[in-house]
C-alpha cells in the first residue's frame, strides 16, 4: 500500500515516513500543495491542512476526485469547526496534532479495510429508503430529495448504519466499532463531529436524533 504524506514541517514528516515505512507502508512525501497534485496515484494520503503554498481544503477537494485514494487529514487544526470543515470538504478522518503513532496507524488501516469492502461490494443489493432519502448501498450513492448528497466514506457508512436501523437507537459504541471497525477507544468528538457534519447535509428533512448518554437514532 502506498501512502503519500503531505507536510511541510520536517521534523513531523521524518516521525511519520519512520512509522509507516516500519509498518511496511511504501511512503512518499512532499511539503507543498503544488507537488501533492502533481504526486503519484496514492492509496491513502496524508495531508497537512496548513500548507506554505495553498489551502489544504482545496486540495483535499482536488484529491476527492482520485478515484480509490482516500484522504487522512493530520492537522494542528482542531476546533470543531475546522474539524466540521474538513469532513465536509472529503477527509475520510480528522486527526489533530499532536498525535500517537499508534492511533494514527490504526486509523489508517481502518480506512484501507473499508476502502477494500467497498470495491468488493456487490452490486445487487436492494436499496434503503428512508422518507426523502434513499441509498444504494452497492453503488455507495445517496439523494435526498431526489438531489445527489455528497458524503464522505465515513459519512457514507454512519448514514447507512443508521438508516438501516431507523427508528431504533443505536448506541455509540456500536457505531464505532461498525464505521471505524477499530479497537481502540476512539475519542469522542470524533463521532460527534460526524454527526454534525451528516446533520448539516441532510438539513430539515432527515432527523438524527440524539438519545442522551445512549446514541442515535435516524427519525422515520
Amino acid at each position: 500500500m502506498r501512502v503519500l504524506v503531505v507536510e511541510d514541517d520536517d521534523r513531523v514528516a521524518r516521525g511519520l515516513l519512520t512509522a509507516l515505512r516500519h509498518a511496511g507502508y511504501e511512503v512518499h512525501r512532499v511539503a507543498t500543495a503544488a507537488d501533492a497534485l502533481r504526486a503519484a496515484p496514492a492509496d491513502v494520503v496524508l495531508l497537512d491542512l496548513g500548507l506554505p503554498d495553498g489551502d489544504g481544503l482545496d486540495v483535499l477537494r482536488e484529491l476527492r476526485h482520485r478515484p480509490g485514494t482516500a484522504v487522512i487529514t493530520v492537522t494542528a487544526r482542531g476546533e470543531e469547526r475546522e474539524r466540521v470543515l474538513g469532513l465536509r470538504a472529503g477527509a475520510d478522518d480528522y486527526v489533530v496534532k499532536p498525535f500517537g503513532t499508534s492511533e494514527l496507524l490504526a486509523r489508517i488501516e481502518a480506512v484501507l479495510r473499508r476502502t477494500r469492502a467497498h470495491r468488493a461490494e456487490p452490486e445487487s443489493e436492494a436499496p434503503v429508503e428512508v422518507g426523502p432519502l434513499h441509498i444504494l448501498t452497492s453503488t455507495r450513492v445517496v439523494t435526498l430529495a431526489g438531489e445527489p448528497l455528497s458524503l464522505t466514506r465515513k459519512e457514507f457508512d454512519l448514514l447507512a448504519l443508521l438508516a438501516t436501523r431507523r427508528g431504533e437507537v443505536v448506541s455509540r459504541d456500536f457505531i464505532v466499532d461498525q464505521v471505524w471497525q477499530a479497537h481502540w477507544e476512539a475519542p469522542s468528538r470524533t463521532l460527534d463531529t460526524h454527526i454534525a457534519a451528516l446533520r448539516g447535509k441532510l438539513g430539515d428533512r432527515v432527523k438524527i436524533e440524539t438519545v442522551r448518554g445512549v446514541g442515535y437514532r435516524l427519525a422515520t
